[in-house]
């Protein structure tokens, strides 16, 4: 049972434009959409308590009760080859292109991109205005950026309490991510209506 009409629709539209996303990702000629993958996705309707969940392990909820409220999702299960057979894709190669021979053989996946072109297309689709707390780079950055990128957050975090267009911060928070600035005063210089 869908609770709203169109949204299993909704979500077979997104599951095609992210898989069109993780074919280009890999940057092989010959692999450019959906249609160049073997794949297959599933609508689902709800979810499960599973062990690792935290009204699991606290006791409120049994191991395989279903999980109250929305829980539409779509189950996605991808081929390591292309639809012919013939070429290998491993979206665990962090391979950036230097090792020539490695990339040809298994394409160049870059799971960050991946992953931040996901949100943006639901973001989209969806029309879901994120705060800048729940963005992707946001959560890499506090994990994985350097102390400068993580200054640069702060700054980002401080000004979208005066901000009303959550679009352009989080575009900002992505060039964060990616290393544009090299320091606050470069990301401020850029940006003049921070301060």
């Amino acid at each position: 049972m869908c609770y709203f009409k169109g949204t299993k629709e909704k979500l077979k539209e997104f599951a095609v434009k992210v898989m069109d996303e993780y074919a280009k990702n890999f940057k092989r000629p010959g692999i450019n959409s959906h249609k160049d993958l073997l794949w297959y996705g599933k609508h689902e309707n709800y979810r499960y308590y599973k062990h690792t969940d935290k009204e699991v392990r606290d006791g409120t909820r049994k191991m395989g009760e279903r999980k109250e409220g929305r829980q539409d999702h779509i189950q996605i299960i991808v081929s390591r080859k292309d639809a012919t057979n013939r070429i290998k894709l491993s979206p665990m190669n962090n391979s950036k292109g230097k090792n020539e021979s490695h990339s040809k053989k298994l394409g160049q996946f870059n799971r960050v991109a991946f992953k931040q072109s996901g949100e943006i297309i639901f973001d989209r689709l969806f029309g879901f205005d994120r705060v800048l707390k729940e963005i992707f780079a946001h959560a890499n950055v506090q994990k994985n950026g350097s102390i400068a990128q993580k200054e640069q957050m702060d700054i980002l975090e401080m000004s979208t309490n005066q901000h009303h267009n959550l679009k352009h911060v989080n575009e900002l928070a992505r060039d964060v991510a990616d290393g544009l600035f090299h320091s606050v005063a470069d990301m401020v210089g850029y940006h003049k209506s921070l301060i």
